[in-house]
């Protein structure tokens, strides 16, 4: 909390309905955050159990700027992931961060199973573990309508929900916050089913006094300004995130059908500049964001017979549009939108489903699974039967559906064609097929993300290749970014929020450190991510490419397999030295 020295932290047991509330004073050396929701995690985890074991944990938390500065929005789940069996992270917008804030809480830890299908309410004064069995099998935005009439209070309000796919235990199901945000990538909706969570609703209004309020004013200011007046405005607000594609497309960088190529033909039609002509009908931004980084496309659907049409608005980004269009061979924006649409229908990983669905369609044309299993023939840009494979792969439909949602690595484990399912250490590949930075990034990151060290921005930025200059890069903005996401900003802003604005940030607000402080601390909350890791079993050592990734000419050129693995290397010796440290 602002002005404390504690991190206050909400403890909430399911299966006994236990619930305490902690003053932390040893954890504001973890800062807030991801640093504050590792060490939770770590105290909490059972790394040799399964991840939908009752035991486990589930962990949020916000940080130490939330709110009071601008674009310091995200609120961090931690939590052990389904899909890849070790660190799950994800990142969501919208209230939430803000909710917890009013309602006074800097952690909420949720362990247990309940007995029956429940949802969590939270607010400054109660918590209760109210009954949901009646909105079990319902989807995340009706179930959303249902906990807003039913929940009232004073203040601000966020609803975090799981749709089928959760309840189902598809391994990359999300959680939905507040419609048009979402906790994606490694299952923690999965998790939320395994526990018969299905919602949580915050309601807080706690005031946030500034004690020094001109140092603070000054500050904030001064990033107000940086985000409005700068690059991050135009580029995030005018046509969002799918501004990347024309780019990426055109060096070769995007991948396609699978990643049998890295540029579509198509690219124009799905371009961010085509979306925002189409179908672009309103912008929004996460609250105490200035920028307004949400696009949402309107989806007109016919139905029944005459002039019968449904209207429906639908969230895009560069992601989605990589993973339901390039890479599906999908190549108009309603086409896309309708995709999006039936993944948030049923609450499962877009960028998952769409790799997931590319290897199952390279797949059936290589006759290593078939119609039978499939139910509907899968190809690239059959946008028809690929709504249809959405919802058997959500609905668990049949055996292999219930495999395919056990992730595209596993599912190539049991029908083959494991050298063109592009995961990384089980986690299905972001969009950038950029270079060795984006190969070795991928594989090397605590949770196997394109948003932990960025490599694929060294591909596009750096002048020559050095074996050297890339590896420290990685490494140091892995590092780097334990501080960013213990403050918990929106990675958008990470170049307005640099060490030193995010310094002042703090000691306006009472939180004074110096460059070697925030140094320990980064080292810190990096090597308990890494202890999480190992208690899970996972060995870097043990990381295996899939061959696609040398077979198709990446934005910097061919890729040498031999190369990348000498990288990784010499990453997990940093990793081994920082680990030695006292």
């Amino acid at each position: 909390m602002i002005y404390e020295d504690y991190i206050k932290v909400l403890y909430i047991d399911l299966s006994s309905r236990k619930i305490r509330i902690d003053h932390r004073k040893d954890l504001t050396e973890y800062l807030g955050g991801v640093g504050v929701a590792s060490k939770l995690l770590e105290e909490n985890l059972k790394g040799d159990l399964d991840a939908f074991d009752e035991t486990q944990p589930i962990v949020f938390a916000i940080g130490p700027l939330t709110y009071i500065f601008p674009v310091v929005t995200k609120t961090v789940a931690m939590f052990k992931s389904p899909l890849t069996g070790e660190l799950g992270e994800s990142y969501a917008g919208g209230r939430l961060a803000l909710t917890m804030l009013h309602a006074g809480y800097d952690a909420v830890v949720i362990t247990g199973k309940a007995d029956r299908p429940c949802y969590i309410s939270i607010s400054k004064t109660d918590i209760d573990i109210k009954d949901a069995r009646a909105l079990w099998q319902i989807s995340s935005d009706d179930v959303g309508r249902i906990i807003r009439e039913r929940e009232t209070g004073e203040g601000k309000r966020s609803i975090i929900r799981i749709g089928p796919g959760g309840e189902n235990l598809v391994r990359f199901a999300s959680v939905c916050v507040d419609t048009y945000r979402h906790f994606g990538r490694l299952g923690l909706g999965a998790v939320f089913g395994s526990k018969n969570l299905k919602a949580i609703s915050i309601i807080g209004d706690r005031d946030m006094p500034i004690k020094d309020f001109k140092s603070y004013f000054k500050v904030y200011n001064d990033i107000y300004k940086r985000a409005t007046d700068t690059g991050i405005m135009s580029k995030y607000h005018d046509s969002g995130t799918p501004i990347n594609v024309e780019p990426l497309n055109l060096t070769g960088g995007l991948p396609t059908r699978n990643l049998q190529a890295g540029s579509f033909e198509h690219a124009d039609s799905i371009s961010g500049e085509a979306f925002a002509e189409k179908n672009l009908v309103r912008k929004m931004a996460c609250t105490g964001c200035p920028v307004g980084c949400i696009h949402i496309g309107q989806l007109r659907k016919a139905f029944g017979e005459g002039y019968e049409y449904e209207s429906m608005n639908v969230g895009y980004d560069y992601e989605l549009i990589f993973a339901l269009g390039s890479y599906l061979g999908v190549k108009s924006s309603d086409d896309i939108l309708e995709l999006i649409e039936r993944v948030e229908n049923k609450g499962i990983d877009a960028m998952s489903t769409g790799v997931a669905l590319g290897w199952a369609t390279e797949a059936f044309a290589k006759k290593l699974i078939t119609e039978k299993q499939t139910i509907v023939a899968l190809e690239f840009g059959n946008t028809a039967n690929y709504v249809k494979a959405i919802e058997f792969l959500a609905d668990r439909e049949n055996e292999f559906y219930r495999m395919l949602g056990e992730g595209a690595y596993r599912a190539s484990e049991v029908y083959g064609g494991q050298d063109f399912a592009l995961t990384f250490g089980r986690n299905e590949m972001p969009g950038y097929h950029t270079g060795y930075g984006s190969v070795v990034g991928f594989a090397v990151s605590a949770r196997h993300s394109h948003l932990c060290n960025a490599g694929y921005s060294f591909d596009q930025t750096a002048k020559e290749f050095d074996k050297e200059k890339l590896v420290d890069s990685l490494f140091s903005e892995e590092k780097e970014r334990c501080l960013l996401n213990s403050l918990v900003i929106c990675l958008f802003a990470r170049k307005i929020y640099d060490r030193k604005t995010f310094t002042e940030a703090l000691a306006s607000v009472g939180r004074n450190y110096t460059d070697e402080e925030l140094d320990d601390m980064a080292d810190r909350i990096y090597r308990t991510k890494i202890r999480i890791k190992k208690a899970c079993g996972f060995s870097q050592t043990d990381i295996k490419l899939p061959r696609r990734l040398f077979e198709t000419k990446s934005m910097t050129g061919m890729l040498d397999e031999t190369t990348a693995y000498e990288l990784i290397g010499m990453f997990n010796k940093k990793v081994e030295e920082l680990m030695d440290k006292p």
